[in-house]
């Protein structure tokens, strides 16, 4: 097979041009890779099969890539991988209603599927944001807005299929609520962004949609309140599906960005659902009573669909609203998660470090599970700045207990913590990734490095 070409194998689906290869030669971490070899567009399992053969063959290393959102370096190249596009595997294979699951390619994405969804009245409750592909979601172990109530992609992918270093295809996991049998490869595979299988098939978990929904604003006078008040609510089983933290600057950002009239105050943007409007109506007076013993300072009701959805709207563009206010800039974003208790101080720590060094810092978060976000534009004379904050605040995020990402993933750019964070067990990682790709063929250099 090696004596070919793998062009020759997957005639019209390798693409070898410059201009297009250019893309994967920078994210928004600010490293930057080489051209890869070639872009491989697979369309079928069989298409990942031939070319992870092929590539076993020829000792030539494969990145796996969906919609390419991924941060931390995921989708770098060092110049010796071909990049294998799995965007064009976007079938929905099954819907299964009764069973509350669905089979989907890896290329399928996020609201692709919650259209599919909407007519049997149920959802995928992962929600990083973006437009990502399933597959993506699942090798970074996505979560986003709604971890809080459903948890991440672990929780809500109950099976997989991989296609291994070695060319073989095997499933991973079960399509039933629980299983005890063996040992949990499938929660392996999931967040080891491509450097240990390619996922080439999801059996995921769905929900029922919410009978009554409400959106809930909240302003503070200080970060401290808000965090009181989100772990309040939590303590209080309060039936929130989101719990949001946005600082000042962000609600300044907003305001500008979509001609909104916020009040320029630490937030927390709150989502409940419940069976029925009676139920929802207690929980939203549970949350304004807690707010306002908190200290909060207007607490505002979205009710209507039009409404919530708008709220939720400004919050997903956050992110765009940050850039205009920077034009000119990239954007490192800080992903640590922390204990309840040490939220409130995670975020202090940001601000004190950010006014130290002198740079422009805008904080929001999913405070529901601890996770702090920090977003600081900087241009090339500022980007090891940027960097130091970032790490900075990796560091402080260990040194209370909390982890060096909540969702992004390790990539290329966390990879130095992993032996602070994990100690003895980082070896047991690089000894995985030797076993399962004994040549490192699969997004070498990423999350681990395998043995020597």
């Amino acid at each position: 097979m090696s004596t070919r070409k793998l062009a020759d194998y997957l005639p019209g689906k390798v693409d070898s041009t410059p201009a297009l290869l250019e893309q994967y030669t920078q994210d928004e971490t600010g490293l930057r890779g080489r051209l890869p070899r070639a872009l491989v567009r697979a369309s079928c399992l069989e298409d990942v099969v031939t070319c992870v053969r092929w590539a076993r063959e020829t000792g030539t290393p494969i990145i796996p890539l969906g919609a390419g959102t991924s941060l931390e370096g995921h989708l770098l190249s060092n110049g010796e991988e071909i990049m294998l596009d799995l965007s064009g595997m976007s079938a929905i294979k099954r819907v299964s209603p009764f069973d509350f699951t669905a089979v989907v390619e890896p290329g399928v994405t996020r609201r692709t599927l919650e259209t599919t969804l909407a007519p049997h009245g149920l959802l995928f409750p992962v929600d990083p944001g973006a437009d990502a592909s399933l597959g993506g979601m699942a090798s970074t172990n996505a979560s986003g807005t709604t971890t809080v109530h459903y948890g991440g992609m672990r929780r809500n992918v109950i099976a997989l299929q991989v296609v291994g270093a070695d060319g073989e295809v095997r499933r991973m996991g079960r399509p039933v609520a629980k299983t005890s049998s063996g040992y949990d490869l499938k929660d392996l595979i999931i967040g080891s962004a491509g450097t240990l299988g390619i996922i080439t098939e999801l059996t995921l978990r769905l929900y029922p949609i919410p009978e009554a929904q409400c959106a809930v604003r909240v302003s503070f006078p200080d970060i401290t309140a808000a965090v009181a008040a989100a772990v309040a609510m939590i303590g209080a089983a309060v039936p929130v599906i989101r719990l949001e933290f946005v600082d000042e600057a962000s609600m300044i950002a907003l305001n500008r960005f979509r001609g909104a009239d916020y009040p320029v105050e630490p937030a927390l943007f709150i989502d409940l659902a419940a069976p029925s409007a009676a139920q929802l109506t207690d929980g939203v007076e549970m949350v304004a009573a807690l707010a306002v013993e908190a200290g909060a300072t207007a607490v505002v009701t979205e009710r209507t669909t039009t409404g919530r959805r708008a709220l939720w709207h400004d919050r997903h563009l956050l992110f765009s609203a940050i850039k205009a206010a920077h034009p000119g800039h990239q954007f490192l974003t800080t992903d640590v998660a922390v204990p309840y208790s040490e939220i409130a101080g995670a975020v202090a720590k940001a601000q004190a470090v950010a006014a130290e060094i002198g740079i422009d810092l805008t904080i929001a978060g999913h405070i529901g599970d601890g996770n702090v976000h920090g977003v600081i534009p900087y241009v090339a004379e500022t980007y090891d700045i940027a960097k130091q904050f970032a790490d900075t605040l990796v560091d402080y995020a260990l040194s209370v207990g909390g982890t060096a990402t909540g969702e992004h993933g390790i990539g290329l750019s966390k990879k130095r913590f992993l032996p602070a964070e994990h100690g003895a067990t980082h070896d047991l990682m690089r000894t995985i990734k030797s076993v399962l790709d004994p040549e490192n063929l699969l997004n070498p250099g990423k999350v681990v490095d395998p043995w020597p």
